[in-house]
């Protein structure tokens, strides 16, 4: 039998290339966020000043910048090898797929729905009815704590946090480590990360966590 029911994949930088989605957005529109990134990193703003201040960005360049054109960016994203693979070898062992981001929910979405994910949690930007950016984010994964969006998950599937694993690589995901019975650092961006993590993965390609998911079969 199986020894776990569901895994939860941070998104930026573990199933995409890219340091993250808002990055990624930034780097199509020729804008730089590390300011607000520091800003950020040093507390001096909160998530949702920070999301403001991207998008701001966005909006300077393209005042009338629509939720849709910034979903199509996602189409040329680079994403990491082996997710197909991944998520279609779990689901043929009965494990659900999730991903848990502070990322830009429409990736997450596309990401989703592209492999077969079961579900996903990320945050929104918000829109006027007619579709264009209103320059808010809506917080829905807090990187303080994504534990509590692992937590939500578990109960929505009916499992226990010793039967998820959580693959994440920097130190936002270690909370979601701390709610998982099996942890994964792929392609750790610090050591803390490293350190709290059952195991750490560096590769190329995400299917390697297969082997670690898989080996302690009940």
């Amino acid at each position: 039998m199986r020894k776990y029911d569901l895994v939860c994949f941070d998104m930026d930088g573990v199933l995409t290339k890219t340091r993250s989605s808002w990055c990624w957005v930034h780097e199509c529109f020729g804008v730089d966020n590390e300011e607000a990134y520091r800003a950020y990193c040093n507390g001096e703003i909160d998530e949702s000043e920070f999301m403001r201040r991207d998008i701001r960005m966005w909006l300077d360049v393209k005042p009338d910048l629509t939720s849709s054109e910034v979903a199509v960016l996602f189409r040329d994203m680079p994403l990491t090898d082996g997710i197909q693979e991944t998520i279609a070898c779990l689901s043929a062992n009965g494990i659900r797929s999730v991903i848990v981001s502070g990322g830009i929910d429409s990736a997450a979405a596309m990401i989703a729905r592209e492999f077969g994910f079961d579900d996903y949690a990320a945050d929104e930007l918000c829109t006027y009815e007619d579709g264009r950016l209103t320059g808010e984010g809506r917080l829905v994964v807090d990187l303080r704590d994504k534990g509590v969006n692992v937590r939500a998950f578990i109960e929505k599937y009916g499992t226990t946090p010793e039967r998820t694993v959580s693959i994440g690589n920097s130190f936002t995901d270690i909370n979601m480590f701390k709610n998982t019975g099996l942890s994964i650092a792929f392609n750790p961006t610090d050591p803390y990360t490293s350190e709290a993590a059952t195991h750490t993965v560096v590769s190329e390609n995400i299917s390697d966590v297969l082997d670690l998911i898989l080996a302690d079969e009940e």
